[in-house]
């Protein structure tokens, strides 16, 4: 079967894509923050988890479509956290479609977006700055939906201490350890912005990383003073005796920095573009789902990681997952000002498009009538 030929609008959002060596593009990630950080991982980790774990999808190339009503499979993580993709799959979304996730193992979160730039994967999800890092190093990908979003009820992450920590407000942790997921997405650049707003020198903290599944532990063990943690393991923290919750992001920005869009790969945009499109529908649809039904979302959550539904916290995401630029701009002024990126070397136009997501162009209707 022939690919769609792309309309003009398709044509210039594609045309914008690069494609470089992936060997290149690799090592070029390797020395960004948002792989240089991986703690233990490091580049070996990278290395080997696109050889091993991917190795069974067929790593270096997305599925060929042969013929009319032939699956496209694209490359996904199959992580123990809550994804729209896994709900989007257990509700339905993709049937009636040619369109299927082939899970490819579990992959650590600071790696899913280098191997989305390079192509092992062909979609993933991590924050905004992560993706405009990347494209600044001339990874090839761009996100194609929006994703959650922070309210005051349902934040992105949460900021716990030790009740005993003597720790009160922002001053206090010059001295001390912080512990996030990663380095060079939300947890260290709106922390880093609201400590420096109130006077705190950043130098004089300790960051550290900590996978959100395991940084309760490594806080009540004193490991670290303060720990950065993200739905829905930050609901756990909530309920343990030793700690008390500090902030949340909804407190620090008001939850300007707190989506976290589905990107892909550029050559699979290319090469499958109704695959596109029926990867970010079912993804809508799964959203707004999860918006309408919160409490049945947790349940769901609640299964695939195994925890007590009471430790659970809610997901709220963007209606129809349509991007919106302010997200965007926001993370690539702090990008330019931490000296990450050249000022004016990425566009916020050239992060994005709506141009796969049926409900762009029209007003929002209800998630029961998204079938």
């Amino acid at each position: 079967m022939s690919i769609e030929k792309l309309s003009p609008s398709r044509q210039s959002t594609t045309d914008a894509l690069r494609a470089p060596s992936r060997r290149g593009l690799l090592q070029t990630l390797v020395s960004l923050g948002t792989v240089g950080s991986l703690g233990g991982l490091g580049a070996a980790a990278l290395v080997g988890c696109s050889r091993d774990e991917a190795k069974s999808a067929s790593a270096n190339a997305p599925a060929v479509v042969k013929k009319t009503g032939d699956k496209v499979a694209f490359k996904y993580p199959d992580n123990p956290s809550f994804d729209l993709i896994y709900l989007a799959d257990q509700l339905g979304y993709f049937e009636g479609t040619n369109t299927r996730p082939q899970y490819v193992g579990k992959i650590a979160a600071p790696q899913i977006i280098p191997l989305v730039g390079t192509g092992e994967i062909d979609f993933g999800s991590r924050m905004v700055p992560l993706v405009i890092s990347a494209i600044a190093s001339g990874a090839d990908l761009k996100v194609v939906a929006a994703g959650g979003k922070t309210l005051q009820e349902a934040p992105h992450m949460k900021y716990f201490v030790r009740k005993d920590s003597g720790i009160l407000q922002p001053k206090d942790l010059e001295g001390k350890t912080i512990g996030f997921n990663s380095f060079g997405a939300c947890a260290e650049f709106v922390t880093k912005k609201y400590l420096r707003q109130h006077g705190v020198d950043v130098n004089k903290i300790n960051f550290v990383v900590v996978p959100d599944e395991q940084a309760e532990q490594t806080l009540v063990t004193r490991n670290t003073d303060l720990a950065i943690i993200h739905a829905p393991f930050s609901g756990r923290a909530d309920h343990a005796d030793a700690l008390v919750r500090l902030w949340s992001d909804f407190d620090l920005d008001g939850g300007l920095g707190g989506m976290a869009p589905y990107s892909a790969h550029g050559r699979f945009i290319r090469e499958h573009p109704e695959a596109v499109r029926d990867v970010v529908t079912a993804l809508a649809k799964a959203g707004n789902w999860v918006n309408a039904n919160p409490e049945e979302a947790r349940k769901l959550v609640a299964k695939r990681i195994n925890m007590d539904l009471q430790n659970v916290d809610r997901y709220a995401y963007v209606e129809d997952l349509v991007v919106t630029e302010p997200p965007i701009e926001y993370y690539v002024d702090i990008l330019q000002s931490e000296g990450k990126i050249p000022a004016g070397k990425v566009a916020v136009k050239d992060v994005y498009t709506n141009e796969f997501n049926p409900y762009a162009q029209a007003p929002s209707q209800p998630a029961a009538a998204k079938t």
